[in-house]
């Protein structure tokens, strides 16, 4: 319980913080430095950096934004988007990154995840795994977010298959619900910690705190959010928000 961690998940595209529906829409939230600022001054637990058009684009991370963002942050983060090569993992690293996420190439290259993992240590690498229902609902699938398709892989085995190339977390990541305030699937959550030997974050759907205390009750090692954390009120205003610490323990001791 206390490796419980509410994490604010930042959108990066080109050099602005972005938030979207369903990676759709991308709407302007602010510039990183200013943003990493004020996230410094409430002491967050964590924060996740997520560029959402670099792997989609086959291009490399922004190294001069990412270096600019590591320099000013006084918090432990993790980064994903466009590492398809060793040595830009490498590079992460070297910029200060405790972790990188690792998405596309869990699907495509699973030698560089298991590389990754061998060189850095499992807790450094973490496995992306988007989910969603598709168009017609049902059950949740392992979701191509390059390719805009649902995987054949049962999620369950997937999961495990991570956990073989050497994963230290698994960021579960609600495609269908991100952006929406529709919470998170408790029901998968705690099918798949069940079922897992390694730390599961959510990601996507969080409206409140309430979902954050749901998914730790259903077994999640810890709770990341974008909208929760830069919107206000009902015409959705930017305010860079984070909970104080005690109702950070609050939340965690749920």
């Amino acid at each position: 319980m206390m490796n419980r961690r509410v994490i604010p998940s930042l959108l990066l595209q080109g050099s602005g913080f972005y938030r979207t529906l369903k990676f759709k829409n991308p709407s302007y939230v602010g510039d990183p430095i200013n943003t990493i600022r004020i996230f410094n001054d409430k002491e967050v637990d964590e924060l996740m950096i997520l560029d959402i058009t670099a792997s989609k684009q086959n291009s490399a991370p922004n190294f001069e934004v990412l270096e600019e963002i590591a320099s000013e942050s006084f918090v432990p983060m993790s980064y994903g988007g466009g590492l398809s090569q060793f040595e830009d993992i490498e590079k992460i690293f070297r910029l200060g990154y405790e972790k990188v996420a690792l998405g596309q190439a869990t699907l495509t290259d699973p030698d560089l995840v298991r590389k990754a993992s061998e060189h850095y240590g499992a807790q450094s690498v973490v496995g992306i795994v988007n989910v969603s229902k598709g168009f017609f609902g049902g059950k949740y699938g392992l979701y191509d977010y390059i390719n805009k398709k649902r995987r054949k892989e049962p999620l369950d085995s997937w999961c495990h298959h991570l956990q073989e190339l050497g994963v230290g977390e698994i960021l579960l990541h609600f495609a269908d619900r991100e952006g929406t305030g529709s919470g998170y699937d408790n029901t998968l959550i705690e099918s798949l910690s069940n079922d897992l030997d390694i730390p599961l974050i959510c990601l996507g759907g969080a409206k409140n705190e309430q979902d954050f205390k749901l998914a730790f009750q259903k077994g999640a090692d810890a709770v990341a959010a974008g909208n929760f954390f830069v919107y206000h009120g009902p015409h959705k205003a930017v305010l860079i928000s984070y909970p104080t610490r005690q109702e950070i323990l609050e939340i965690i001791h749920s």
